[in-house]
């Protein structure tokens, strides 16, 4: 491969990663907007949930009804048919009516609630993983957060080091300076006591008081007295 064959197919992968890099960048935020657009649409299928349960709810009531009026007419029937055969062949055609108008009903009915079964269904399961996928995205945040903060650090600790280096080295520079003035300060007083004593001492040899060269004379007396 020549060389600049080399420096295309670099440049290539620079660009890719690069173009990769904004991709993620902007994941999450992708991710956010898509949990925002599924919960409004979980919020559309809740009310078209709530418009099949009303729907139902009418439906199981004008059933109800009908089998009220069904049980009238059968009563109808059986107190006319001592006294008028044909009202009651009419009552008994009526309740016939009733129960057509009845089972149809029942189909929608059953319709119903069997459409809001698996839609409440498929809501729970949506909301289930949309759950899932916000504590994931809150994951990643968090983690992002924090390798973001230990990529700080880390770079800080890794100038600080030379700092600290630099630093560390000069504190000891004035420590050993700090104990060389001690023994300077230390030797300095030791000379002025040793002066000082010294000066006392002849002061009191001058006088008499003490010191000075004891004569044979004096020694001997000592020697005999004991």
């Amino acid at each position: 491969m020549s060389v600049w064959r080399k420096l295309v197919t670099a440049v290539k992968g620079g660009a890719t990663e690069a173009a990769q890099t904004v991709v993620d960048s902007q994941a999450i935020r992708i991710l956010e907007q898509e949990i925002r657009e599924a919960k409004d649409e979980l919020r559309k299928s809740d009310h078209a949930r709530t418009q099949i349960l009303a729907k139902c709810k009418l439906s199981q009531q004008k059933v109800a009804s009908l089998q009220s009026s069904i049980e009238q007419y059968e009563e109808h029937a059986r107190k006319a048919i001592d006294s008028d055969r044909q009202l009651a062949l009419d009552c008994a055609q009526k309740v016939s009516d009733l129960k057509a108008e009845q089972e149809g009903e029942q189909k929608y009915l059953d319709q119903f609630k069997q459409s809001e079964k698996q839609l409440a269904n498929n809501i729970s399961q949506a909301k289930a993983n949309l759950r899932r996928l916000e504590q994931q995205v809150d994951m990643v945040k968090a983690t992002e957060s924090v390798q973001k903060a230990q990529v700080a650090v880390s770079s800080r600790h890794l100038g600080a080091n030379s700092k600290m280096k630099t630093a560390t080295e000069s504190l000891q520079r004035i420590q050993d300076k700090q104990t060389l003035r001690d023994a300077e300060l230390q030797a300095a007083q030791e000379l002025a006591t040793e002066e000082s004593s010294d000066d006392l001492e002849k002061r009191l040899a001058q006088a008499g008081i003490k010191g000075g060269q004891t004569s044979a004379d004096d020694e001997l007396s000592r020697i005999l007295g004991k």
